[in-house]
């Protein structure tokens, strides 16, 4: 099974980078070149479903709840989970003295009809998790001066 974890320290309130970070519209901006289409299909309770369409026009479905009290998100991947079995994601908030940490935790496993394989998605997501959450820091901290 494949697992990342890359952090990044946001100065700005623990509010404004909860709320930003789990914009999923905004995803589009927010994570560069990676999202060409950010949709949010359903809002209940703290639960978001939404889907995302790559750079390569191929699209899906995922869930995420949002436990904004806990300083942590819960998502998976929903539909269609291929190229992966299973994609298990968690975004801690730690505020700490100049601002608030930033983590992705990512947990899956590559099918096994999939073009990769667990360890090399793992350098994938890594390159693109350090680079995504420098975005997001960017942009948090631009509106945090506003």
């Amino acid at each position: 099974m494949g697992h990342t974890c890359n952090s990044i320290v946001i100065k700005a309130p623990y509010d404004l980078v909860f709320d930003i970070s789990n914009d999923i519209a905004r995803w589009t901006e927010l994570f560069g070149s990676e999202y060409k289409k950010s949709e949010v299909i359903k809002k209940e309770a703290n639960k978001i479903i939404f889907r995302l369409t790559d750079e390569d026009d191929k699209t899906w479905q995922s869930w995420r709840l949002l436990f904004k009290d806990n300083y942590f998100t819960y998502s998976e991947r929903e539909a269609p989970k291929l190229p992966f079995e299973y994609m298990k994601i968690i975004w801690l908030y730690t505020p700490v003295s100049s601002g608030i940490e930033l983590t992705w935790i990512q947990h899956f496993h590559m099918d096994s009809k999939a073009k990769f394989n667990d360890q090399q998605v793992e350098g994938f997501i890594n390159e693109g998790s350090q680079h995504n959450l420098k975005i997001f820091k960017e942009i948090i901290e631009k509106e945090a001066l506003k």
